[in-house]
């Protein structure tokens, strides 16, 4: 059965290849964001803008955060190829009606567009060119409007889940920030916990981050 059969293109399998990419851990600087779709590609300023975003949600302890190990870039290739749900129809629930300009015309969402937007918003303009504090203050009220009881935000929980996503399959976020054993070499059903323990990737999925 051809490719074209199976619904995929060249442009499709290099993009599945850059997430690939940068899930297992090829630095980020390598990562061609040149063969997405030109509608899919982000501005300098979002693509820095994710990077920073990424960097607040996770940032650097003993190990690298986010931003520093191309969860940005990863985060762009996951929106422009819709996972996490990111290429269905938005609701009104997960984007005010107030802001239709961020809407294609198949109904789903530009996410990065709305991202740029809202942060703009919350910070009174030019989220980028504030400090570091005022940012981290814009990103935060965002967070708690979303996951705020009853709240339909689902825009920024996808985002936050795609930048857990990214960091926690990379090397640094799954063998590094997490501990890592290939092949358990035994089952122990009640291990105790010390402080400082670290949890295992092959125990850890993003959706308990939600």
């Amino acid at each position: 059965m051809s490719a074209a059969t199976k619904g995929w293109d060249r442009r499709e399998f290099l993009g599945g290849l850059a997430l690939f990419a940068l899930v297992v851990g090829v630095p980020a600087a390598t990562i061609k964001l040149s063969h997405l779709d030109p509608d899919d590609l982000p501005t300098d300023r979002q693509r820095a803008m994710v990077r920073d975003v990424s960097q607040l949600v996770l940032p650097r302890t003993d190990t690298a955060g986010a931003g520093e190990t191309g969860v940005g870039d990863f985060l762009v290739l996951a929106l422009a190829h819709g996972l996490d749900g990111t290429r269905e129809p938005v609701t009104g629930g997960e984007i005010p009606v107030a802001v239709p300009e961020y809407r294609r015309r198949d109904g789903t969402l530009r996410y990065l567009d709305w991202l740029e937007g809202e942060l703009d918003r919350r910070a009174n303009g030019d989220w980028m060119g504030k400090d570091n504090q005022r940012r981290l203050a814009a990103l935060t009220a965002l967070d708690a409007d979303a996951f705020a009881d009853g709240s339909d935000h689902a825009a920024w929980k996808q985002i936050k889940d795609l930048i857990l996503t990214g960091y926690y399959t990379s090397e640094t976020g799954g063998s590094k920030e997490l501990r890592y054993e290939l092949v358990p070499g035994r089952y122990d059903p009640d291990i105790p916990l010390q402080p400082g323990d670290r949890a295992w990737s092959s125990d850890w999925t993003a959706v308990e981050f939600g």
